[in-house]
């Protein structure tokens, strides 16, 4: 095989061996992503999309040098054109490409990389920072609960803390995306943001604390922002409004930052601490109960065996489902099949497949 189908298969390769398999055949669609992790989460977007004329295989941008990441992911959908310098997509409906929205969608375009993820019909992204967020849905937070500790015990409300932390860092993230869009990001840079928006010393009895904690330093940050950009208010109003239209909120603003710091700093020790709770109130409970020893040494080995690691029950976490974010992401991959009519009518050329039709 030829060196650069053993590092990237391109479209026109799958869309051979699709042709070569009969009319009646399913066809595949090969979906690259950025890491393992991704695998699973593409997998529960795609496959209620699969019948008897279709199918997908996710799969990582390549099996031979184990390279991940998105920009890998991209370089498989980019190239040079025959002059060198103009870049061609040598996508089509046989193959997309399935990424992390990261800042890309709310920079609308600022950069290279955002322009290549907004513009492509075969390139889908999350709309949500990365897939850690939708893991982090506050409305399904309370079931992985439930699946970590074996106990419903609704002892915290995470709709209302993270609506209420959204609210709290909504003012310092539309300065983070402002001065991303206008290239002025080193003067505060997402890691910069991070740490402001780290509620650290959260305990579940009183959660008002690490909220009043971030709304403090968010606080001393805005108006530092202020001195370091006095003229800036009409393009900060303009960038509120934006990212509003964008689909982002004061309620929801958690979903939309960085993705692995919402995950580990955030929501994983705020589980930890509310699973741990969740554990001693049924661990009362055996040792409580109406029964001989023996019998609640079995029932506490047999609750101890039963028990599942936060994380793992995190990155397993499906209830995003329902999360209007990941019902326009489907809505994307319906809309691109719809619009794959190229399959059936071989001479409508691919710059006239999708003309017109927003994505």
């Amino acid at each position: 095989m030829a060196k650069g189908l053993k590092d990237n298969i391109n479209s026109q390769w799958v869309n051979a061996a699709n042709a070569l398999r009969g009319k009646n055949a399913r066809r595949r669609i090969v979906a690259y992503v950025e890491s393992y992790d991704d695998i699973y989460f593409w997998r529960t977007v795609l496959s209620r999309f699969e019948d008897n004329r279709h199918y997908f295989e996710v799969m990582l941008p390549s099996k031979m040098n184990l390279t991940r990441g998105k920009k890998s992911v991209l370089m498989n959908f980019i190239t040079k054109g025959e002059s060198g310098k103009e870049n061609v997509e040598r996508v089509g409906p046989d193959m997309i490409a399935c990424v992390d929205a990261d800042y890309d969608y709310l920079l609308q375009g600022a950069t290279d990389q955002s322009k290549k993820v907004l513009k492509s019909p075969y390139v889908f992204h999350t709309y949500v920072y990365a897939i850690e967020n939708y893991q982090c849905y506050a409305p399904s937070l309370h079931d992985v609960c439930v699946a970590v500790t074996l106990n419903d015990h609704r002892i915290f409300d995470f709709r209302d803390y993270f609506q209420r932390f959204s609210e709290v860092i909504f003012p310092l993230f539309v300065w983070n995306i402002m001065l991303y869009r206008n290239g002025n990001y080193p003067r505060f840079s997402i890691s910069d943001f991070n740490r402001i928006a780290d509620p650290g010393g959260f305990t579940v009895q009183n959660p008002d604390a690490s909220l009043n904690n971030v709304k403090r330093k968010v606080g001393v940050k805005v108006r530092e922002l202020q001195r370091q950009f006095p003229n800036a208010k009409d393009e900060y109003l303009r960038t509120k409004d934006d990212v509003r239209r964008l689909g982002v909120t004061p309620q929801t603003t958690y979903l939309y930052i960085q993705g692995h710091h919402l995950f580990d700093t955030i929501v994983a020790p705020i589980l930890t601490k509310v699973c741990n709770l969740l554990r001693q109130e049924r661990q009362t409970e055996i040792y409580r109960a109406q029964a001989h020893r023996t019998q609640k040494r079995n029932e506490m080995s047999c609750y101890e065996n039963s028990r599942q690691d936060i994380k793992t029950m995190l990155k397993k976490n499906t209830g995003y489902q329902q999360c209007p974010l990941f019902v326009q992401l489907q809505a994307d991959v319906e809309h691109y099949l719809k619009n794959c009519a190229v399959i059936n009518s071989p001479n409508k050329p691919n710059s006239e497949l999708f003309a017109g039709v927003p994505k």
